[in-house]
């Protein structure tokens, strides 16, 4: 099988040992996969590009972030992508917050989702749906680190789903959002509390918390911004067609052996609460 691996970072600094966590999870885990790796530095103007053997460092695109990194990398690969089994994307932040799902990734996981309408990595939730440009939200799969076929990378066009944000955003740190903004009073809660170190009512908190003040509010609309992407990351693919499978779910309908045709289309809920290690319970409403 054979799988590119698109790393996005900014620089060193921040996460200075992603890359070698990464190649660790594939020795340990991975190791039969045959494997080429693009780093896409944000830090880094368009015109870099180095390769040494198998992996290449490319210049990156922060005007969206990760995202638009990721719309980069996969112009640098053209029609390329086409000649592999699976694209794996990661940033250097992949390794925060919960991690145990990263053992999961396996060959057998892999293979069951090569050739399918299917992304799997990690499934967040709220506990209560929210509303964004008309998108109900309420999971999602963490972009810090997944995998899907490249027919669905193609299908998708671009990972940026949201460009322009002033609709979205007003200069008041005391009501960062304006009145009529696109999106759901209780997503603006979730958006607030998360950003600002809040707990939002799963026990976890942001690993990169900060006061929201006025010399704050620029980092809030752009924090606040990455993670709607991130979201409609998700909504879109689902639109799409393409079904969001938790990793840690998969991983253990696998090793029982009862993961029939049918399982793919396993509600998220009974996905969540279907882990054999931490399953997370989100009542229906």
């Amino acid at each position: 099988m054979r799988v590119l691996t698109i790393l996005l970072r900014y620089g060193t600094t921040a996460y200075p040992d992603a890359e070698r966590q990464i190649d660790e999870i594939f020795g340990r885990q991975l190791s039969q996969i045959d494997r080429e790796v693009i780093v896409i530095d944000n830090a880094l103007p368009p015109g870099v590009n180095e390769t040494h053997g198998r992996r290449t460092v490319i210049g990156g695109d922060n005007t969206f972030r990760e995202f638009s990194g990721f719309d980069r990398a996969l112009a640098h690969v053209g029609p390329a992508l086409a000649s592999y089994d699976l694209v794996h994307f990661a940033t250097d932040a992949f390794h925060t917050l919960y991690v145990e799902y990263l053992k999961r990734f396996d060959a057998a996981v892999l293979a069951a989702i090569a050739g399918r309408p299917a992304c799997v990595g990690h499934i967040d939730c709220y506990n209560e749906p929210i509303e964004v440009l008309g998108f109900h939200v309420q999971h999602w799969l963490r972009t810090g680190f997944f995998f899907m076929p490249p027919t669905e990378v193609a299908s998708l066009g671009t990972f940026v789903s949201v460009r322009e944000t002033r609709r979205f955003f007003s200069t008041d740190p005391q009501a960062p959002f304006r009145a009529e903004a696109p999106l759901s009073r209780r997503y603006q809660e979730y958006l607030i509390d998360w950003i600002t170190g809040s707990d939002i009512g799963q026990g976890v908190q942001w690993h990169s918390s900060f006061a929201l003040d006025a010399e704050k509010l620029s980092a809030f609309a752009q924090k606040s911004h990455a993670i709607m992407n991130e979201q409609l990351f998700s909504a879109r693919l689902r639109a799409m067609g393409c079904r969001l499978i938790d990793v840690t779910w998969l991983s253990a309908r696998l090793e029982r052996g009862d993961m029939r045709p049918d399982e793919w289309n396993t509600p998220w809920r009974r996905q969540l609460a279907g882990r054999d290690r931490d399953p997370v319970v989100v009542p229906a409403r």
